[in-house]
């Protein structure tokens, strides 16, 4: 599989890359620990060596998992995960609440010290290769952010350094003070703001740009139909486009694009991903999964590029479409 760098830090991914939240179980309704293991250890084993998670993913668990998946194969894979999210304090700004524990953001320079020491001991390695502040904290000065991100790089703890969920002005900030290798911003083709504002931002900056959620929690797969319901603790319940009448018209828009997949042979999921793959500025798409088979389904979309006809097609039907309503 094609890699491409981050920025300009040497570090390469694959285009495809697995997204770790699910795993963690929080907000998913529960995880199962041996699969989770399983899942990650097929994505190396097909190329998809681009691991991402965060310590709030599971309050922790997503990155036990990611480590003891990988004893024995630390060396064939990209490890990503986040600081700036904490549970056990109530300092900084203010996040959200869930499971009885509220969350702050939190990037102060000794909370980010700390982090980093508590993720690579779940990880059980000696560095992470991109290490992203996961939400801006508004009550720490980004310059000291930055400082404590460059004095781990160059301790040799992290090797990249990326922020997710940033304004392009916030962007700006951070490189005021220091070195910005990627960004990760939310992008699919019902949320497209990224392509008005980040997207052009990384590409003259020369940013790498990691996308989540390219199917929309499940929802571009065409798998999601309206008898489908979702177990305590998945947020997805609340989710505006989850609702059924927004997901019947999420159906009806899929029928319509269908054939654009089944043209090439490829799947609404396939479809959604390599979307995102064929906009100007996207490095990788980080897609979830929590079983190997799927897995093994989402990695034919790595070197699928739409047309510019087809891409055309998706913006009309998705000009249909509109907004939830």
């Amino acid at each position: 599989m094609e890699l491409r760098e981050l920025g300009k830090s040497g570090v390469k991914v694959p285009p495809v890359g697995l997204g770790c939240w699910a795993i963690g179980g929080w907000r998913w309704g529960g995880t199962d620990v041996s699969q989770s293991i399983a899942t990650i250890q097929r994505a190396i084993d097909l190329g998809m060596t681009l691991l991402d998670t965060a310590p709030v993913y599971g309050w922790g668990l997503s990155e036990e998992i990611l480590g003891r998946a990988l004893e024995g194969r630390r060396d064939h894979a990209i490890i990503a995960t986040k600081c700036g999210l904490v549970w056990d304090c109530e300092e900084g700004q203010f996040h959200f609440e869930s499971e009885g524990r509220r969350v702050f953001r939190n990037s102060r320079k000794e909370r980010i010290f700390a982090d980093v020491e508590a993720s690579l001991r779940r990880l059980r390695t000696d560095r992470i290769d991109l290490y992203q502040i996961h939400w801006p904290d508004e009550t720490t000065p980004f310059e000291e952010t930055m400082e404590a991100l460059t004095a781990l790089r160059e301790a040799g703890k992290i090797r990249a350094v990326g922020v997710s969920n940033f304004t392009v002005e916030q962007h700006l900030e951070c490189l005021r003070y220091g070195v910005v290798d990627s960004s990760q911003p939310r992008y699919n083709m019902l949320d497209r703001k990224a392509e008005k504002s980040v997207l052009p931002f990384c590409r003259k900056r020369r940013i790498g740009v990691l996308v989540y959620s390219p199917m929309e929690q499940g929802l571009l797969t065409g798998r999601v139909t309206l008898e489908r319901t979702f177990p305590e603790g998945d947020y997805r319940a609340q989710r505006p486009w989850f609702q059924p009448h927004n997901r019947r018209r999420i159906l009806e828009f899929l029928e319509r694009v269908r054939p654009i997949a089944e043209g090439h042979g490829k799947s609404l999921a396939h479809l959604a991903i390599a979307w995102v793959l064929s906009q100007p500025g996207v490095t990788a798409a980080l897609v979830g999964a929590r079983r190997p088979e799927q897995v093994e389904h989402n990695i034919e979309a790595a070197q699928w590029r739409l047309s510019a006809e087809e891409l055309a097609k998706i913006d009309e039907e998705l000009a249909w479409l509109g907004k939830p309503q």
